[in-house]
């Protein structure tokens, strides 16, 4: 039998990307994917910033803006999912068309601007799931015209704290002006700081644990501001860091490329080594203890487990999702258990940071 998805897929690359994506989530909505088997495996289970999940692999923030789909993701195997970007307010976002495929690079290139319904239409949908098991992150941004950004971000954090598995600060987003300022200096001080404090504040009240803290970072820093990051996020106990977000980067594309010289952030294979690099990086800047979940390119088993091996404990996706389909994440699976079977070991534990050195010597190029 030919797959669901490739049989949609001609007509799907038919339409605008972001009118076909809009499809996808509503598919989810309604149930109308193909049942997928979903692997279970000890050996892929994972306890990370005191979240236990039932494997390593994630559904990134950018495909369920709105928090409408986080069940039916989980189902399609990931372990865990993320929703938003979210912002106080809604917003259109950038001008349509703002969303790319570069099919031949396997890449996307997207302008899209935290485009969301905003925090109440996601608190109302996040409260129906709130006794439902499964890791939920909540992503949460700045609107593009708020006066105080940081505000923006505590509130987010104490909104959503009571029903997020984790919650994710998003300051490396390339398509909001000025939003990666905050990654550095007096601006990310005060901002850990602040949200750290929202976190506290929420778990004291409520007399509950304290929910993880991510901080999602962006490909292109140096390896100054890698170790100005890792120093501001020790220092304010965050709990880990998303790495990467997308990159402004076209190096690896063709010349020729349709769409190359799009303005937008580029995901996909072509920001692996980009991102595995600074993945890296991180590890090496932060030590063995505070939590990386590793993002961008990561399209199979092979793409996967090389986050690992870098240094992540956890990696995400969402551009492979457009070209591999619903059933991606149980290839992924699969293909992480045959890596394991050759290995011969006991834990997806033991493949961590084997090569970081190696992927720092190759640089980020």
């Amino acid at each position: 039998m030919i797959p669901f998805y490739r049989l949609a897929r001609p007509l799907l690359f038919q339409m605008d990307a972001e009118k076909a994506h809009g499809l996808s989530v509503e598919a989810l909505k309604r149930g109308i994917v193909p049942r997928v088997d979903v692997p279970i495996d000890h050996r892929l289970r994972v306890t990370v910033a005191g979240l236990s999940l039932p494997n390593p692999l994630g559904l990134a923030a950018g495909y369920d803006k709105n928090a409408e789909v986080p069940d039916a993701a989980l189902r399609l195997g990931f372990g865990f999912a993320e929703v938003g970007t979210l912002t106080p307010l809604p917003q259109m976002g950038n001008p349509r068309p703002r969303v790319f495929r570069l099919p031949e690079a396997g890449a996307v290139i997207n302008r899209l601007g935290f485009n969301n319904e905003g925090h109440a239409t996601a608190l109302a949908r996040l409260e129906t799931r709130r006794r439902k098991p499964g890791i939920v992150g909540v992503n949460v941004g700045a609107n593009k015209d708020s006066a105080d950004r940081i505000k923006d971000y505590v509130d987010g954090v104490s909104l959503f704290e009571s029903l997020a598995s984790y919650l994710t600060i998003n300051i490396s987003s390339p398509n909001t002006p000025g939003l990666r300022q905050l990654q550095t200096g007096e601006d990310l001080d005060r901002l850990l700081a602040a949200v750290v404090a929202a976190r506290n504040g929420c778990a004291a009240i409520a007399a509950t644990g304290k929910k993880p803290i991510f901080l999602k970072v962006a490909p292109d820093l140096s390896r100054d501001d890698i170790k100005e990051i890792a120093h501001a996020a020790a220092t304010h106990g965050i709990d880990g860091l998303i790495v990467s977000n997308t990159t402004l980067s076209r190096n690896g594309l063709s010349e020729t490329l349709a769409h190359r010289n799009e303005a937008g952030g580029l995901s996909g294979r072509p920001l692996f080594r980009r991102a595995t690099w600074t993945l890296a990086a991180f590890r090496r800047a932060l030590g063995p203890d505070i939590a990386l979940i590793g993002v961008g390119g990561v399209e199979d088993a092979r793409t996967a487990m090389a986050k690992i091996e870098a240094g992540a404990d956890l990696v995400q996706l969402y551009t492979g999702l457009v070209y591999g389909g619903p059933r991606l994440p149980v290839r992924i699976l699969n293909g992480l258990r045959e890596i394991l079977d050759l290995e011969g070991v006991s834990s997806i534990k033991e493949m961590r940071c084997r090569t970081t050195d190696k992927v720092l010597a190759a640089g980020p190029e």
